[in-house]
């Protein structure tokens, strides 16, 4: 885990698995530095015109993943808070883009609480492949956030006005 917290970079971009308050997250903290907020999954889906699930059930999960990936690259936005998708991580390019103009921080929730979090994953548009259980998913995912993180927030039993101090006080007194 990285000791010092995000740098003032031009972004903020939040990375992990599905419930673990990247959204929620995002926008508390987007308002208490006041930064711009995006949630990359809203893009696609305003983009598209179409949840994420319905692309996924029409078009398949390749599709989503590459909708997903031409997202990422097109924004151009400063000062702002990013919430990513849980399978951004997925895109190397993508990846390396978003690290380019921002810190990328990994909101780590063991899977316990995810599991008690997210209620909706036959609706909520999951990259996941058929047969595929959310342990599964979890396992997979985990080398990945670790890999791209640069700043690490153990989201275990604390607040989202915790996860957000821990996020911006070193941006507060920088």
């Amino acid at each position: 885990m990285p000791a010092k917290g995000p740098s003032r970079k031009s972004n903020l971009v939040l990375i992990g698995m599905p419930g673990a308050g990247k959204s929620t997250v995002g926008v508390v903290l987007a308002k208490r530095l006041g930064y711009d907020f995006l949630d990359t999954d809203v893009a696609i889906q305003a983009r598209e015109g179409r949840r994420l699930q319905e692309i996924i059930n029409q078009d398949g999960l390749a599709a989503l993943r590459r909708i997903e990936e031409e997202v990422l690259l097109e924004l151009r936005v400063t000062r702002t808070v990013i919430a990513t998708g849980g399978s951004a991580i997925y895109s190397v390019a993508a990846m390396e883009s978003l690290k380019r103009r921002g810190t990328i921080v990994f909101l780590d929730v063991p899977l316990k609480a995810l599991l008690h979090r997210v209620k909706d994953m036959d609706t909520r548009g999951l990259i996941m492949d058929p047969g595929e259980t959310f342990a599964d998913l979890y396992q997979k995912r985990l080398p990945l956030y670790r890999r791209w993180a640069e700043v690490v927030i153990a989201g275990r039993e604390i607040s989202v006005e915790e996860m957000v101090s821990r996020i911006a006080a070193p941006l507060d007194s920088a």
